[in-house]
């Protein structure tokens, strides 16, 4: 499989790459406008020059069989709408973008073309969260916070809080009836947001704090009294009647532990099989987000 990486910045370095340069039977190429970046990444990866490439024309005239976008969110709907055109089955880093009606278009040109499209929610395959969904959860918690980075709120949202609302829908056992959002938003940046999702006999809470004191990922679920705890994405605490502490193994990569080997190879799997992805149900989680905005900007005006 000839294979396409555009975006070569940390999360692609430190996650991905590892990944895709193990993979046997695929031939990367990489893809950044910015040339010591590409020369770098390539020479410590053993990518050879000619599948380094500084412009996206050049890399789609490679024939690629797939591609994954790890460029800044404001590019990916260019990026992204190029693959669907040329035909391409694309797995994008979330956001599919800033804006909703570009996330809705690219959509509908993936459906139109009949062309696969993924987004990176790898916290539903993340061992320890995804181990959750067999678990009673009449009550869900998920606290993603962060030290002394109040932001933009839909940067904030859209690139960060995304992953606490994705994981509240896969998680929820049940169709949602009842959205409630809280937020801080002060001289134009959000401090904190709050989402509390409901339905017939759940309730699913989400928060992040960018002035929490620490970095950190709890996630709590709780039904017919005991209680799972995954902390950091790693630890697993079960509660009933004594905690019972688990630990990831000491050799366990950190992307199978958070679920990005997975979303990795479930993708080129799909695309081998012909199996052409949907990412409506992901726009559906950038739909709930554009709510949380909305709902966040009335309540601070």
């Amino acid at each position: 499989m000839k294979v396409g990486c555009i975006g070569l910045g940390d999360i692609a370095q430190k996650a991905y790459l590892p990944v895709l340069t193990a993979l046997p039977g695929v031939e990367l190429h990489l893809q950044t406008r910015t040339p010591a970046t590409l020369e770098a990444v390539g020479a410590a990866h053993r990518i050879p020059p000619a599948h380094r490439h500084q412009d996206l024309t050049t890399l789609l005239g490679q024939g690629l069989d797939a591609a994954f976008v790890h460029a800044p969110t404001a590019a990916h709907a260019e990026i992204v709408g190029r693959l669907l055109e040329a035909g391409v089955p694309t797995y994008v880093d979330k956001p599919l973008a800033y804006e909703l009606h570009d996330s809705e278009r690219l959509v509908t040109l993936a459906e139109e073309r009949g062309t696969g499209l993924a987004v990176g929610f790898n916290r539903r395959l993340a061992p320890a969260y995804a181990q959750c969904a067999e678990h009673p959860r009449d009550l869900i918690l998920l606290q993603k916070n962060r030290v002394g980075l109040p932001e933009d709120p839909r940067t904030m949202v859209l690139d960060d809080f995304i992953h606490v609302v994705d994981t509240l829908r896969f998680l929820a056992p049940g169709p949602v009836s009842d959205v409630v959002v809280r937020a801080r938003i002060a001289d134009g940046l959000m401090h904190h947001v709050v989402l509390q999702l409901s339905g017939d006999g759940f309730t699913a809470i989400g928060m992040m704090n960018r002035l929490n004191g620490s970095t950190e990922e709890v996630l709590e679920v709780s039904g017919q009294d005991s209680k799972r705890q995954i902390l950091n994405l790693s630890d697993v605490v079960d509660h009933k009647g004594q905690p019972t502490l688990r630990r990831r193994g000491d050799w366990v990569p950190v992307a199978r532990q958070r679920g990005i080997e997975q979303s990795v190879l479930s993708f080129l799997d799909a695309v081998r099989a012909g199996t052409v992805l949907s990412a409506q149900d992901a726009l559906e989680t950038h739909r709930l987000c554009e709510r949380i905005l909305l709902e966040a900007s009335e309540r601070a005006s």
